[in-house]
């Protein structure tokens, strides 16, 4: 079942490598007494997740934050390492924290996944964003299979 606005995040672990090593992640935990912007995308370094999906949030960082976002979070199916060095070639200022999904966990318990398995990706997140307001979802906007649109943070800003 698909998470919908007014429903709790779930409680389950995400990863996120920084200097001091690999934090593991309730994100339940993570989210609670916060506004979180948060989008997901079927893969690190993917054309469309690199050149247009992530840009987004990161040119509208400032804005986001001006309009109450308290953190801006990024989450795929890849492993820490993965997500560190994406986060490190597209944001080395570290606007967005940088969440990974590795064993597709996350991803499933939304009831947000796709299969990729044709490209060689396997079970991956689909590409959405969501506005979590204390932990409880305030909006979402999932993509169609291959679309990039109504998950861009020009969206988002619109939902503040």
């Amino acid at each position: 079942m698909t998470i919908s606005v007014g429903d709790k995040v779930p409680s389950v672990s995400v990863w996120n490598k920084n200097a001091e090593g690999i934090d593991k992640l309730d994100f339940a935990e993570f989210c609670a007494g916060k506004t979180v912007a948060f989008f997901a995308v079927p893969g690190a370094f993917t054309p469309t997740c690199q050149e247009q999906h992530f840009p987004s949030y990161k040119e509208n960082a400032q804005k986001l934050q001006d309009k109450g976002v308290d953190v801006i979070a990024c989450m795929s199916v890849n492993d820490p390492f993965v997500m560190k060095a994406w986060g490190d070639l597209l944001d080395p200022e570290g606007d967005i924290v940088m969440l990974a999904d590795g064993l597709c966990e996350l991803a499933k318990a939304l009831g947000l996944t796709i299969d990729a398995s044709g490209v060689g990706l396997g079970q991956r997140a689909a590409r959405f964003s969501m506005l979590i307001k204390d932990g409880v979802v305030a909006s979402l906007h999932v993509e169609e299979a291959g679309a990039y649109e109504a998950s861009a943070a020009e969206v988002m800003l619109n939902d503040l």
